[in-house]
């Protein structure tokens, strides 16, 4: 049996910036998107980004998501940049 774990996926500059579309990582117990985004930017390197002065807009379960929404096994969450106006 696998373990379980979330689906990350990339939008826009953010999929340009980190080289990847997609990521699977293992699900924690009482993770938020908050928690989840840490995770990530400890990678270093343009991971550390994440959590910059860039904010970036999170949906959970294509959803809008705020720092504070649980990230369970299964879900899908999405890191995009957010929408400028012109």
């Amino acid at each position: 049996m696998s373990e379980p774990t979330v689906t990350i996926r990339f939008f826009a500059r953010l999929r340009e910036e980190l080289e990847t579309e997609q990521l699977s990582v293992p699900a924690v117990a009482n993770q938020t998107v908050s928690g989840l985004l840490a995770s990530l930017a400890s990678r270093g390197g343009p991971w550390a980004r994440l959590t910059g002065d860039q904010p970036v807009m999170v949906a959970v379960n294509q959803a809008m998501a705020k720092p504070s929404t649980p990230v369970r096994a299964g879900d899908e969450v999405a890191f995009f940049p957010p929408v400028t106006g012109g």
